[in-house]
Order: C-alpha cells, then structure tokens, then sequence
C-alpha cells in the first residue's frame, strides 16, 4: 500500500470533473512543493496529494533510503 499525504478531496460528481483539484494542485506547484492529483475509487472522489521524492517512513519509525543510496 503507497501511503501520501492528502491536501485536499474533490468530489468525482462535479461538474467540471478533476479541473478543481488539478488547479489546486497546480497552485501547490507554484508555491514549490510537489502535488499530483489521483482518483480514490472507493470514496468516488479526486486527491490532491503532496508528492515527495523520498519514500514515506513506515509505521516503525524507520526511513526508507533515499532514492539511489546504497544501504
């Protein structure tokens, strides 16, 4: 499972489908840091998600090595 911290729900039922939460996610750019916008089926809702070029820590509080370390 990816884990990715939600900046904010858009409902998949709107008029103008993802536009709003790919404007936000835009703005979210503009101020430097990282957002994609994905679909969350279950909930039938569009994410905006902060994106990150490092892996999330897991529940045990250990880093997950940064992408082309060696470990």
């Amino acid at each position: 499972m990816t884990h990715a911290l939600v900046l904010k729900t858009f409902p998949a039922g709107s008029p103008r489908g993802s536009w709003p939460a790919e404007e936000f996610a835009a703005r979210v750019r503009e101020h430097g840091r990282g957002a994609e916008v994905v679909m969350d089926l279950a909930a039938d809702a569009f994410l905006a998600v902060e994106t990150s070029p490092f892996a999330p820590s897991d529940t045990s509080g250990h880093e997950a090595p940064a992408l082309g370390a060696v470990a």
